[in-house]
């Protein structure tokens, strides 16, 4: 009788030995494309599952966390220079990173097959609750995002205030509008591309600041919660410091951290370990 039980004691140290090893290296990260009719290309994103994903198969539905990477990178950027896969093990979420190129997460008015805003809303987002089991609803959806992706986070929240319940910016390019080569060289460029010259109908209508302006009481009520953080050695903390201002003026729900900390992988890896938690506060009293 006292091997049987130093067996099944044996048995149960190996299961969650093996338990732990699996939290410590992470949650399965899946790539995969497919054929976007506004882009008129194939379109990569991946998806980092829940730990016991197929352990629950038809059965078990999650949340959704689309993450939107920065200005130069693209749609494997979170997996491959944070431990995103390593933190995901510690929650219960769906995590889906999306490609956007340099495209501002808007729609280009220079090439007309860039629809970085439209194939996200009306292509990905119902691709992927129809793929995958995502509790396909709006109190079970955030979108964040690091520099161009924190504008576009922040965008795709006060535009789509029906889609999302909580919307994160880290490091936020929030005044990308305003960006010319004059003022932000390369950057600016980019945004030229996207957006076409200053005063033009495509930059006003794609300017945070004037959209969370005009915002009317009534509209407010319905803002997804925002989180924004900036580094205090970041070029562009004077930037969200201004954002804030707005979000205070206007009464708009907000958490803004300021770090320690530059425009860098660092700061970015630390703050999606931290979202990931305001995440579990934020949907931790809606029903599932």
């Amino acid at each position: 009788m006292k091997m049987r039980n130093t067996e099944a004691f044996f048995a149960l140290l190996i299961a969650l030995a093996l338990a732990t090893a699996s939290r410590a290296a992470g949650n399965e990260v899946q790539t995969f494309r497919f054929n976007s009719t506004l882009m008129a290309r194939e379109m990569p994103y991946q998806v980092v599952l829940p730990l016991d994903y197929d352990n629950h198969k038809e059965t078990l539905r999650y949340p959704v966390i689309y993450l939107l990477h920065g200005l130069s990178g693209h749609f494997d950027n979170w997996t491959a220079k944070t431990k995103l896969a390593e933190y995901a093990a510690q929650h219960n979420y769906l995590i889906v990173t999306p490609e956007g190129n340099d495209g501002w997460y808007s729609d280009s008015v220079t090439v007309a097959s860039d629809k970085y805003e439209s194939y996200i809303v009306k292509e990905l987002i119902p691709l992927v609750d129809k793929k995958f089991r995502t509790i396909a609803d709006r109190d079970h959806r955030v979108i964040a995002g690091l520099s161009m992706g924190g504008y576009g986070a922040v965008k795709f929240g006060l535009k789509y205030p029906e889609m999302f319940t909580l919307v994160g910016s880290f490091s936020g390019a929030l005044g990308a509008t305003s960006f010319n080569e004059k003022n932000a060289g390369a950057i600016g460029k980019s945004v030229m591309a996207i957006f076409g010259p200053e005063d033009s109908p495509a930059r006003k209508a794609n300017d945070i600041f004037a959209i969370a302006k005009a915002l009317s009481p009534d509209e407010i009520k319905n803002v997804p919660f925002i989180y924004q953080s900036c580094g205090t050695e970041d070029f562009l903390f004077s930037n969200n410091r201004d954002f804030d201002l707005l979000l205070i003026t206007q009464k708009i729900p907000h958490e803004y951290r300021e770090h320690p900390g530059a425009h860098a992988w660092a700061f970015w890896d630390d703050q999606v370990r931290e979202f990931l938690m305001v995440a579990d506060r934020r949907l931790e009293n809606v029903k599932h």
